[in-house]
């Protein structure tokens, strides 16, 4: 039996719910409410260590790392591979998903927070802020430093993300207006999954101007993608951040432009 621990609104747990759905693999699921901090709670902490969404349970045993758990499904699931069988084809696609980790994962957390997390620290002093965001993390502390405070990311930390995510998308309208139509020309496969939350992500925060008009063939990937069966199951009512939050302002009120 399968069991997801997941946060539907997650990017990291929409990778694996894509994977679940193409390969038609039936699971089980445990919603973590991060608003309340229940992915550091100690029974979850048991589970994994790193107290981050998604774990996958398989038949008792944890996998954890959303990109571990997307190749494990693909490896134990055999239907509608999402991994190329020609070697080098591989280890392209394993750059495409090592370079998405580095860049548009970590980018994308930005104005994600500006435009909709910053609710979480509501009332927070600096202080508190230190003490029960940056503190108790195993992992993310980092990106919890960078913030800085409980007002939100700084219009350079801003600026740096959209210019990351904007790099993301020329170079994968660059490589699909060779190959096309996905990352790895015929085949969807695994770096398709990866970056999908992130270009996801940024049009429900009113940010698809970073690629619309600019780069074409990341435009007609996005359609191509929101057509599929697999993403219509991955992107149920409350999976994006709009269906629930108030938008507030990308850029820190305090800080001129």
């Amino acid at each position: 039996m399968l069991v997801l621990y997941h946060a539907s609104h997650s990017t990291c747990s929409q990778k694996v719910r894509m994977v679940l759905h193409e390969k038609g693999v039936a699971f089980d699921e445990v919603r973590i409410d991060l608003g309340k901090k229940e992915q550091l709670s100690p029974d979850y902490l048991a589970l994994n260590p790193n107290g981050v969404v998604p774990t996958l349970v398989d038949d008792g045993t944890p996998i954890i790392e959303s990109s571990a758990i997307c190749e494990y499904l693909d490896e134990k699931y055999r239907q509608n591979p999402l991994v190329p069988s020609d070697l080098v084809q591989r280890a392209r696609m394993r750059a495409w998903m090592h370079y998405i980790e580095e860049v548009a994962v970590a980018a994308i957390r930005v104005p994600s927070f500006n435009r909709a997390f910053l609710y979480r620290f509501r009332g927070q002093d600096q202080e508190q802020f230190e003490r029960q965001e940056i503190g108790p993390r195993p992992v993310r502390k980092e990106l919890f430093q960078r913030m800085g405070s409980p007002k939100g990311f700084s219009t350079k930390e801003v600026d740096k993300a959209l210019g990351e995510l904007g790099e993301t998308c020329r170079r994968m309208d660059e490589g699909m207006s060779r190959e096309g139509p996905w990352l790895m020309g015929e085949q969807f496969t695994l770096a398709d999954i990866l970056v999908m939350p992130s270009i996801d992500r940024m049009a429900d925060l009113g940010l698809s101007t970073v690629w619309d008009g600019k780069y074409p063939a990341v435009s007609r990937w996005y359609e191509r993608l929101q057509a599929r069966p697999a993403f219509k199951a991955t992107y149920h009512a409350g999976s994006r951040v709009s269906d629930f939050l108030d938008l507030q302002p990308l850029y820190r009120a305090d800080e001129p432009r």
